[in-house]
């Protein structure tokens, strides 16, 4: 299809392909052996494909629609060749993926707001969540934006502490007060101090962890409600960081954090280090929001804009 055409610079190619070869590699496993000895695609080899998909992590919901659209293909088509179902497996999956990732950016952007434009950043310990909004800092700051980061993950001291080696090491301005403070007072401060530097983007960190569903419901919408007396729009972007090595867990995260609060964006870290890259598939399909950035290394540019025709190039390459 044409739309397969590179967009990527040669050098994020790369590390893209890099960093989906293991989830590359166990797939196409899987896929060789689902269709070994066959010349057609039959019943066999849908129940195969079936169990391929969900075995890479894609969830059984999204794994059902794309053997749907296949059939459809197939009872259409009267005869398809196994030879054609890589192709065909590509083109399902970039559609099932463009009707949730409506975009088609291939560098680090944001919308026009009045004033500073705000993530808010979700997500369990361990993810991947300071590092990500640390790397996103890097990369706003080299796009020629001003940043401001908010440490309002103030339940745990290793949160501000890491959140400071960030701001540090990106050389953006960071507003943290003591751990144990309260989150939504530190969300205030810091977009007062961005509007007052009128800066281009705030990102402010979150509690990882409540001790359960309702005080998270509670503490991320006190942080909201409170940022809102800065900025009526506030927070632009809720941003919910998942880990993808942790394959099926990651749906799980997905299903607490959206029940506790509107999550309108994703990225998905650590993809590199896991043959689960199929999750990515999954979680935006099944949730409808859509995968802005992925993490395909542990260099501060590999925290990839999510392009979702670069992703099917390289994950059926």
């Amino acid at each position: 299809m044409s739309f397969f055409k590179k967009i990527f610079s040669k050098e994020k190619k790369e590390t893209l392909d890099k960093g989906l070869e293991k989830s590359k590699s166990s797939f196409f496993d899987k896929l060789s052996k689902a269709v070994a000895g066959k010349s057609k695609v039959d019943d066999d080899v849908l129940d195969n494909l079936e169990e391929v998909l969900v075995s890479s992590d894609v969830g059984v919901a999204t794994t059902l629609k794309v053997i749907d659209r296949i059939e459809e293909r197939v009872a259409r088509d009267k005869y398809m060749g196994t030879d054609e179902l890589n192709k065909i497996l590509r083109e399902e999956i970039a559609g099932l993926l463009s009707e949730t990732n409506t975009g088609n950016a291939t560098e680090i952007e944001i919308p026009e707001t009045d004033g500073p434009y705000v993530i808010m950043v979700v997500g369990v310990n361990g993810v991947g969540k300071t590092t990500t909004i640390g790397k996103l800092a890097h990369q706003f700051k080299n796009a020629g934006k001003s940043v401001v980061l908010g440490a309002a993950d103030t339940f745990r001291a290793a949160a501000i502490d890491q959140l400071q080696i960030w701001a540090d090491r990106t050389g953006v301005p960071i507003v943290k007060q003591e751990m144990g403070s309260d989150p939504a007072s530190v969300a205030f401060d810091t977009l007062e101090s961005a509007v007052n530097q009128n800066a281009d983007v705030v990102i402010i960190d979150t509690a990882g962890r409540l001790h359960n569903k309702v005080n998270l419901m509670n503490e991320l919408s006190k942080v909201k409600r409170v940022m809102q007396k800065v900025l009526p729009d506030a927070p632009h972007d809720v941003m919910l960081v998942l880990d993808g090595s942790t394959g099926q867990n990651a749906f799980e995260q997905a299903k607490q954090f959206t029940a506790a609060t509107e999550v309108t964006s994703l990225a998905v870290t650590k993809l590199d280090g896991t043959a689960k890259g199929g999750v990515v598939i999954g979680i935006s399909d099944q949730f409808q929001i859509p995968v802005k950035y992925i993490g395909v290394g542990e260099g501060i540019e590999d925290l990839q804009v999510f392009n979702k025709f670069e992703f099917v190039d390289s994950f059926f390459k």
